[in-house]
Formats: structure tokens, sequence, C-alpha cells
């Protein structure tokens, strides 16, 4: 692989600011330094920029983030920082989202940046649960919850659709924290039905998708998946 391309693909630079690290003669080979963007490379070299040694990731990448309030889901920074910000890791830009979650939403996150896996997913067709912890602007009395409970297990018309929502289950731990487990992902879809029921959620947490948990990882840390969690998409 060539000099200039394997500085592209190891950091965020394009291949033309690559060119220009190179020539302020900050990357070194082998400790050799080398301004020759050309000039092949292998697996094997030790290549550092300004000291720190740069790796070329190898074959797909699946990874847990727990993430955190006030990050987006989005592959450029808009208002808010993007969430790749927390990953450290080469070829960051290659990895994509499966299953965004809002800003102001914590929790598992899956990232990949194999194409065919991320489809299986996100595909409408599998069934994965995916466990929500809800909660509520305002308290809901035992009636109001046994209704929402009811109501969610049949599944409820969301206004702009016109199919309803697959069977889920709702359970409440008090008037104001609940359990949602979904099989399906909509667009704000939890937000959503309980806004059907006349309420709002103030905050929001996934807690797990399919067997994938949380379990080990701070707020703002990741973690690849293993083999057995890969494997039941």
């Amino acid at each position: 692989m060539r000099l200039d391309k394997f500085l592209s693909k190891a950091t965020e630079l394009s291949r033309k600011d690559a060119k220009k690290v190179l020539h302020s003669g900050k990357i070194s080979v082998n400790n050799q330094i080398v301004k020759d963007g050309s000039i092949h490379i292998h697996p094997d070299d030790e290549v550092l920029w300004a000291g720190e040694e740069l790796s070329v990731a190898e074959g797909n990448r699946y990874l847990l983030l727990y993430k955190p309030d006030g990050f987006e889901c989005t592959l450029k920074p808009k208002e808010y920082p993007i969430v790749t910000e927390l990953i450290a890791l080469p070829e960051i830009n290659t990895l994509r989202i499966a299953g965004r979650l809002d800003v102001d939403t914590t929790g598992a996150l899956l990232l990949s940046d194999d194409g065919q896996w991320l489809h299986k997913v996100t595909s409408p067709k599998r069934h994965q649960p995916k466990h929500y912890e809800i909660t509520l602007a305002e308290p809901m009395d035992i009636d109001a919850q046994s209704y929402a409970i009811k109501e969610i297990s049949k599944g409820i018309l969301l206004e702009g659709e016109r199919e309803k929502t697959r069977p889920a289950e709702l359970s409440f731990h008090d008037q104001t924290h609940a359990t949602l487990i979904l099989t399906e992902g909509k667009y704000h879809q939890v937000k959503r039905m309980i806004a059907y029921f006349g309420n709002k959620v103030t905050k929001l947490h996934r807690a797990s998708i399919g067997n994938i948990t949380l379990d080990g990882l701070e707020i703002g840390e990741c973690r690849f998946l293993t083999t057995d969690e890969i494997k039941q998409f």
C-alpha cells in the first residue's frame, strides 16, 4: 500500500492533507523520516506520526458503544459532536451506525464497517428485542398504566402511519418510570408511542439490543462484539 493512502486510511486526513504532513517531516517509517507518499509499505512496517504509531484495520469491525447524552448519530458534526469521536480506533470514518439514537437518548449503539451485517441489524424482517428505559413527564396511575400496557401489547396506530406497531411489552416500575421492549424501529417510535397516551418522554435509555447489553461499559466507552453477538443477526 502506498504511504499516502495508508495515512488517509489510518487517520481522517484526505490524500492531499496526508501529503502536506509528509512534507512537514513528521512521518517516519521504521525510524526513518519519509516525505515521499508514493513509497509502498508492508504490514510489518512501523509508521509513526510525530512519534505516535499508526495502523490500518484488517477485516470487519463490530462495536458496541455506550452512547452518552449530547452526541449525534451522524457522519458529520452539526450542532453537536458525533458519536465516532468517542472511539479511539483507526479508520473510524469507515464505521456506520445501526439503529440511530436521538441526541438526548443514551445507551446501546451498534457500529460496524460491514455493510451486509448492518443491513441485517436494521432489517424489519428481524425481530430482535430492544429494551428501553423510559422516564415520563407526567405520572400515570394504575388505570392509565393498565390501559397503556394492554393497547401496546396489541399494537397502536401512530400518527402518520398506515399500520399499527408490532405488539410490544410495556411494564412500569412506578408512576413515572417504565420499560418498553420493541422488536421494530420506527422513527422516534418510543417517544411517539408515549405521546399516543398523552404523555411525554423526558429521559430515554436503550439498555440492550438482542442479547447485547452494556454490562461492563461506562458511559462513553465501547468494546468489540463477541463472535456469538455478531452471529445473532
